[in-house]
């Protein structure tokens, strides 16, 4: 049975009802992306598996590298946790953990402990088997492409779920959207990072762009990312695998135990492409890096406020650039959503200024607020450059992209359009100048203003007084008092019939 992207989605939806009520909404993902994982992994382990053995034989089926997935176990596909119907939660914990100790690269991919959880009781949990069962998930029956849409789509389905925490490790596709299309020069063998990747929502749209709008093949690229929460590292791992992405994620802090480094050379990665949506407005480990041994935060003599590490972050990722200056073959970008006081904050100038005579300073795009389940504070998209082309050298493309005619209004949060996304672009990649909407400006100009970025400095934003027509209004001033009089004179009519004085 062929399948409909809709139809995937509201049959893996249904997964959430099953479980409703016997945990709690925040853990509905980790009980159930896992077994969405496994069921993809069985099914088509199982058929690679069939045709290895009318091929190679039972001897020889089963070796590891006639796969591109991960390996089954005997006595663990699919169909053998379908059989049981006594202790399922046991059965579940010992299918993940032998399934890991079959595939040592799925370390940390399965934390849901099924046996905790007291009311997922055999009922619950032999029921979610059995609705998973419906539909294979092998790479014939649904495409790897559609199989990872949907698998985004319950993520989404469960941000929702949650609400505000859900923000917290997914950003809204709109938002990637746009960032993904201001970096989007991509070719061949290049590499992508987000340093806080949460469920991976920055690397997967890269990679569908890239395929999608570009024609492009994505396996011919790197992914990678690093994420502090563990079970949203697990959802990140399980996301590019799903996708079929080449890369890893790893887990901890980025800034305190940056994961992507060249030990050799005391230095970050570079990578080509950089695409994050860090955490606002953040404490970080300011004492404990004073004397960061990759040489981060170097923008100024005092490094950002324990409680603020908006600009930790900035500088954290400006690193992680390809440069020509320093030997790489060509420059890399990034495309950050930021808050809006990283642009005016008084005691950040001295971050500000660096980025900004570096000419690293692309462009600023201006957001409206609410876009975010979390928080509904307006927010930008920074864009940085290492190798601007001469055109474009020494000046920055300010975008203001908060007015109604970018978005749309809907039940608890603001959306960008389509029309509004195309809109932005258009104004960044032909470097335009439009009344109330865009405009470049000089490095010089942006010196003038103690290197302020406030997007109301550089393109004005109130709204256009209404032009008054003198003429018209004295007509219809005129016009009003004619009708005044015959009203008075109708009435003085109607007192003088009745006898009024």
């Amino acid at each position: 049975m062929t399948l409909s992207l809709e139809e995937l989605d509201s049959h893996l939806f249904k997964c959430a009802d099953i479980i409703r009520d016997a945990v709690d909404p925040t853990d509905y993902k980790e009980f159930i992306l896992p077994l969405v994982y496994y069921k993809s992994i069985s099914d088509e382990f199982e058929k690679q598996y069939q045709q290895n053995l009318e091929e190679y034989g039972e001897d020889f089926a089963r070796r590891e590298n006639l796969y591109d997935i991960p390996v089954v176990p005997e006595g663990y596909l699919w169909d053998d946790l379908r059989s049981v119907s006594d202790n399922v939660d046991k059965e579940l914990n010992e299918a993940f953990d032998a399934l890991t100790d079959e595939n040592p690269e799925l370390q940390g991919l399965f934390r849901a402990d099924y046996i905790d959880a007291d009311a997922l009781d055999d009922d619950r949990l032999g029921k979610l088997v059995e609705h998973l069962s419906k539909y294979d998930l092998d790479r014939d029956s649904i495409p790897p492409d559609m199989l990872g849409e949907a698998y985004m789509d319950l993520v989404r389905h469960f941000a929702e779920e949650e609400g505000k925490s859900g923000g917290q490790f997914f950003t809204p596709p709109h938002i990637v959207n746009l960032c993904v299309r201001l970096v989007d020069e991509f070719e061949d063998g290049m590499t992508f990072h987000d340093p806080t990747v949460g469920s991976g929502g920055m690397l997967i749209e890269a990679a569908r762009y890239y395929r999608e709008e570009q024609g492009g093949d994505p396996s011919k690229m790197t992914f990678t990312g690093q994420e502090i929460n563990p079970d949203i590292a697990a959802i990140a791992k399980m996301n590019l695998s799903i996708h079929g992405l080449n890369g890893t994620i790893e887990r901890e802090d980025s800034l305190s135990s940056p994961a992507f480094t060249n030990e050799d050379d005391n230095a970050l990665t570079r990578f080509d492409r950089v695409l994050a949506n860090f955490p606002f407005s953040v404490d970080w480990d300011k004492d404990g890096l004073q004397d960061d041994p990759y040489g981060r935060f170097h923008w100024d003599e005092k490094l950002p406020r324990a409680d603020r590490g908006d600009y930790s972050f900035i500088m954290h990722m400006a690193e992680q650039l390809k440069d020509p200056e320093r030997g790489d073959d060509s420059g890399g970008k990034a495309a950050i959503v930021i808050p809006h006081g990283v642009l005016f904050r008084k005691h950040e100038s001295k971050y500000r200024e660096p980025m900004l005579e570096d000419d690293l300073v692309e462009a600023i795009v201006g957001l409206p607020g609410n876009l975010f389940q979390n928080n509904s504070i307006p927010s930008a998209i920074l864009v940085l450059n290492t190798d601007k082309p001469d055109e474009r050298a020494n000046e920055v493309q300010f975008v203001h992209a908060a007015d109604e005619e970018f978005y749309r209004e809907l039940s608890n949060q603001n959306e960008l359009t389509k029309e509004g996304l195309d809109h932005i672009v258009e104004n960044f990649r032909n470097w335009t100048t439009e009344e109330r909407v865009s405009r470049t400006a000089e490095l010089d100009e942006i010196r003038e203003n103690d290197y302020n970025l406030n997007i109301a400095l550089y393109v004005d934003t109130t709204e256009p007084e209404e032009e008054i027509d003198v003429q018209e209004e004295l007509g219809k001033l005129r016009e009003l008092q004619a009708e005044r009089d015959e009203i008075e004179t109708r009435m003085d009519s109607h007192m003088e019939a009745l006898n009024y004085e």
